[in-house]
């Protein structure tokens, strides 16, 4: 079942937007003619694009620098990072500047507006600013090949010539014309100035710049414009000043490196030359020529010193010996070996005779003999001879062994000194020659920058020029379908919001599910013009439904003592039938009373048909205009008013009854129109004559008819509403708001109005959705319609 609904419910949904069509077409024909106008007008934007080749450092690692140790606080080069300095609003600027993207020239042909950048007859030379020029417009127009005219501060046009200064509200400017101001005179060129700071942020924003291959230091350079010239221009002049910028960063570190390598040099020449004379003033105060052949001659000298100091030591034992053989009586002779003096050893010699010819003779003689004493006198003298050779040749010894010792001595300190002098002289040759070894590479690092500096390579390889890609925009297909879907979405969306917020009532179903009041009719509509009486047209629809709610009031009337409720509940089942009349029913004439919630939802053309409809079964009947404030029952039958009427009875200036009853010119058929217009209806309809009117009316007609103001407007229609049977309420499709049935509820539930009962008027089923599915296809005869009502039928559709 829901299945079913939902179905049902789309159906109508799709109906609903197909009775728009007209909209819809209107609305792709609009859309046709806007994207037609625009791709003829608007000029085409082309994607320029460039590519360029970065020394990656970051990609390529072996790749090392020509001066590593110079370039230990230079950041390593990387694509990502050069890409932010191609669009650096630095480089950026300076291509503005260079080709005046600041300025545009423009030329109005018919609606299109083309850019005169390749072929400008004019060039705009900014003389001095005193302002900043954001966007300023100056059109002139090229009288000859040396006067242009232009608008001057005070509204005036003025001639003034080529290559003159002219003063404007922004600064002092000139023209100068080109090659091609043949080919403009007479015509009009729009030249708009601008900043070139905001220029450069436009081309900052416009330039697209990213990598082609992660895998690869490629860098796409894309830019949009409708001058593929420009963009070419752009493109190229960016790249050529992003290698102008590395080179001249370039040199400038270059620079910079050989002056510190100049500073660097002259100060190590000074310190190489101190420490060189540092090393021969050293050598010079220590008496150094060579350590190591010093150290050996030293050696050589202490070991001959040394050799010579044992003889004097030998010598000097064996005087000794000599001395202590001297000075006693006995003892072995001496040796007088290592003794280089002669005379001692001839006088030991002699001595060690004398001995031993004494001895011999003490074998043979006494001592005491006188034979002993030139011998022993000889000894004696012998002996003092000896020891005064001994004095003399003993202090001679002493005096070489002392010399000897100091000469050790000074020797040795020599060589205690040796290795400190040793170490201290490296130290300053090693000082030295850590000064010479920098000097020498610094020296020969400046020559390699030299050469770098004279010959500096750029960092970017172009790979691709500038070229001139496909048109970015206006694309045909793309606008073709943006207007097709703008041409149907806008329609769909006008009818979307106009049906979502006008909150008016659209479908029974919207009545059911809202209050308990029943439905017994529903009146499609149809524009009918004057003729607002369709009963008597048998080849109507609108007549057929006027004549079952006819039918359907009969039964209503029947069972008017019952609740609405219960007469909604018969109404479903279909239970009205004659046997479930009440033995007491009210044989007198019935009334019926018409109202809405506000104008203009048809309570008047519907009561006048029903009346209509009565009068056509031989039923007496008369329509009473009771709304007396706005009355249109008399011009719903053409009758002129002007006769007394209800409002004249009601105050009691007339009396008789049939002095405001007038034909309606339909059999059977009565008008009482509502006469004077009163000032206060609701006091009148208060009074008692209006239970007297209706009353009498009863007796005379078999139905009455009331036509009453809105009710939610006044409340004439709830003072009327105690004389009639049942009421009838007019909803009318698409135009009773839904709040209006909150009200409806609120009347039922305080039985306000007798029996009330809803009649659903004005449908349009192919508007709205809902309706009957027949149409007028069922009568043989169909009925012709003039053009005016056709052409307000179409305008409904939009």
């Amino acid at each position: 079942m829901d299945t079913k609904n939902n179905f049902v419910d789309l159906g109508a949904v799709l109906k609903r937007y197909l009775y728009h069509w007209p909209l819809f077409v209107l609305g792709l024909l609009i859309a046709g003619g806007i994207a037609y106008t625009y791709l003829n007008v608007t000029n085409p934007v082309y994607e320029v694009s460039a590519t360029i080749l970065v020394k990656d450092e970051k990609k390529s690692p072996e790749e090392k620098a020509a001066l590593p140790e110079l370039e230990q606080t230079t950041s390593p080069k990387n694509a990502e990072a050069e890409i932010e300095i191609v669009r650096s609003k630095k480089l950026i600027n300076q291509v503005v500047d260079k080709y005046q993207l600041w300025a545009s020239y423009k030329t109005k042909q018919g609606l299109k507006t083309t850019d005169l950048y390749e072929s400008t007859p004019v060039k705009f030379v900014m003389v001095q600013k005193t302002g900043t020029p954001q966007k300023q417009k100056i059109e002139v127009t090229i009288k000859s090949k040396t006067q242009f005219e232009v608008e001057n501060l005070s509204g005036q046009k003025q001639a003034v010539n080529f290559n003159t200064d002219y003063k404007s509200a922004f600064g002092t400017w000139k023209l100068v014309p080109t090659d091609f101001i043949d080919q403009y005179v007479g015509s009009k060129i729009n030249i708009e100035v601008n900043d070139p700071l905001i220029a450069t942020n436009n081309y900052v924003k416009m330039l697209d710049a990213h990598l082609l291959d992660k895998q690869a230091p490629t860098i796409g350079l894309f830019v949009e414009d409708e001058v593929p010239k420009r963009g070419q221009d752009f493109l190229n002049g960016l790249i050529a000043a992003y290698n102008n910028a590395a080179m001249v960063e370039q040199k400038r570190v270059t620079k910079n490196m050989i002056d510190f390598l100049d500073k660097r040099l002259a100060s190590l020449s000074g310190e190489l030359s101190h420490a060189e004379s540092k090393v021969q003033g050293y050598r010079s105060s220590q008496g150094l020529a060579d350590i190591n052949s010093q150290a050996k001659a030293y050696i050589e000298n202490s070991q001959s010193n040394d050799a010579r100091l044992n003889d004097v030591n030998v010598q000097l034992n064996v005087i000794n010996g000599i001395e202590q053989y001297v000075n006693s009586a006995s003892g072995n002779p001496p040796s007088t070996m290592g003794i280089s003096d002669p005379t001692l050893t001839k006088q030991v010699e002699k001595l060690v005779d004398l001995q031993l010819k004494r001895t011999e003779l003490l074998g043979t003689t006494p001592e005491a003999n006188p034979i002993f004493k030139p011998i022993n006198e000889q000894i004696a003298l012998t002996k003092a001879s000896i020891k005064e050779v001994i004095r003399g040749v003993k202090s001679s010894l002493l005096s070489s062994k002392r010399q000897m010792q100091v000469v050790s001595s000074k020797t040795q300190s020599s060589l205690q000194d040796l290795p400190n002098q040793d170490r201290q002289i490296g130290d300053m040759k090693r000082q030295q020659e850590l000064k010479e070894n920098s000097y020498v590479y610094l020296l020969k690092k400046r020559d390699d920058l030299s050469l770098s500096y004279a010959a500096t390579v750029t960092d970017a390889r172009i790979v691709d020029e500038a070229s001139i890609g496909d048109i970015q925009w206006p694309r045909p297909a793309l606008v073709s379908a943006i207007a097709l879907l703008a041409g149907i979405g806008l329609p769909f969306l006008i009818i979307f919001f106009r049906h979502t917020f006008n909150g008016s009532i659209t479908s029974r179903r919207d009545i059911e599910t809202s209050i308990e009041v029943p439905v017994v009719g529903e009146i499609t509509y149809e524009n009918l013009g004057k003729n607002s009486i369709v009963v008597n047209d048998r080849h109507n629809l609108i007549g057929e439904q006027f004549r079952t709610l006819r039918t359907n009031l009969y039964y209503l009337h029947q069972n008017r003592q019952l609740s609405p409720s219960a007469i909604k509940l018969n109404l479903h089942q279909g239970s009205f039938v004659g046997s479930s009349v009440s033995e007491d029913h009210d044989q007198r004439g019935r009334v019926t009373l018409f109202t809405s919630s506000v104008a203009k939802e048809g309570k008047s053309f519907v009561g006048t048909n029903i009346a209509v409809s009565l009068a056509a079964l031989r039923r007496r009947t008369v329509i009473l205009e009771m709304d007396l404030r706005k009355p249109k029952v008399l011009k719903n039958f053409g009758i002129e008013p002007g006769r007394p009427g209800i409002t004249e009875y009601l105050q009691g200036r007339i009396s008789s009854l049939d002095s405001i009853i007038q034909p309606s010119g339909i059999e059977n058929l009565d008008i009482i129109a509502c006469g004077e217009i009163s000032t206060e209806p609701s006091e009148l309809l208060e009074g008692d004559r209006l239970a007297e009117l209706i009353s009498e009316l009863r007796d005379r007609y078999d139905d009455v008819i009331i036509d009453t103001p809105p009710l939610h407007l006044v409340t004439d229609s709830m003072i009327i509403g105690k004389q009639a049977d049942i009421c009838l309420y007019m909803v009318r499709q698409g135009y009773t708001k839904k709040d209006e049935l909150a009200f409806i509820q609120e009347i039922s539930e305080g039985d306000k109005l007798p029996n009330i009962n809803i009649v659903f008027n004005g449908i349009r089923k192919d508007k709205y959705g809902y309706g009957y599915s027949y149409d007028n296809s069922y009568y043989s005869e169909k009925k012709k319609v003039g053009f005016d009502v056709k052409l307000k039928r179409f305008l409904t559709r939009f």
